[in-house]
């Protein structure tokens, strides 16, 4: 069993109440970021946050800002992200040009540098740029809504994954997004995910520090 290096849960705001979105943020204050998701209706079927928005959830949350841009051109709009103050800017490989440039352009604001890759989207040809990012994000659903059901056919990616950063000193976290609860989490942990990105799973619960907890725990293998 490949064991995950750490377990850090990051709360999708997607599956928040808008219309209380500080309160919903400072219900997940045990929690080690929020997952911010930007789309833009061209990238993925949905439209959602745009930076004014991130803006202010960065001057309220508790937690840092894990930022995750489902946009078309993220050459172009990433940088905004790391400017406003995001800890972390992920951007989609299907969506840039340019990623080596993008990924150091992030890092030289001040926010660590994600790639993300859709779920058919194969991991091997960006496991080189390891060195140049400090997150490989694999979407564990097709992006776009939460609510779906976790695609177990991503578990050998994350193995995959797993094995080229051990190899390449364990350094870069693996997220997973789409899909995780109890149940999932353990999998995907099992194979080799450290960082997870729930939404439904937390803010549908009825005790929410409670939920990020019990994520928390099922990753580490210590569900009863």
């Amino acid at each position: 069993m490949t064991q995950p290096r750490g377990c850090s849960i990051h709360p999708s705001i997607l599956s928040a109440d808008f219309m209380r979105l500080q309160e919903e943020l400072h219900a997940i204050e045990t929690a080690d970021a929020v997952h911010v998701d930007v789309m833009d209706n061209h990238f993925v079927p949905n439209l959602t946050l745009g930076l004014p928005i991130v803006e202010g959830v960065q001057r309220v949350s508790p937690v840092p800002l894990d930022v995750h841009l489902m946009i078309e051109d993220a050459d172009r709009w990433a940088p905004a992200y790391a400017e406003l103050g995001a800890t972390s800017v992920t951007f989609h490989a299907e969506a840039t040009q340019a990623p080596i440039r993008l990924a150091r352009t992030i890092r030289s604001l001040g926010s660590k540098a994600s790639v993300a890759l859709r779920p058919a989207t194969p991991v091997g040809p960006w496991l080189d740029l390891l060195p140049e990012i400090d997150m490989l994000l694999l979407m564990t659903v097709e992006p776009g809504f939460g609510g779906q059901s976790f695609l177990e056919v991503t578990l050998p990616k994350i193995r995959a994954a797993r094995a080229a950063i051990d190899a390449a000193g364990g350094r870069v976290a693996l997220q997973i997004d789409g899909g995780v609860n109890l149940d999932t989490i353990a999998m995907a942990a099992d194979a080799g995910a450290d960082t997870f990105v729930a939404g439904s799973a937390v803010y549908g619960a009825h005790d929410v520090a409670a939920a990020i907890a019990a994520l928390r725990a099922a990753a580490a293998g210590e569900r009863a």
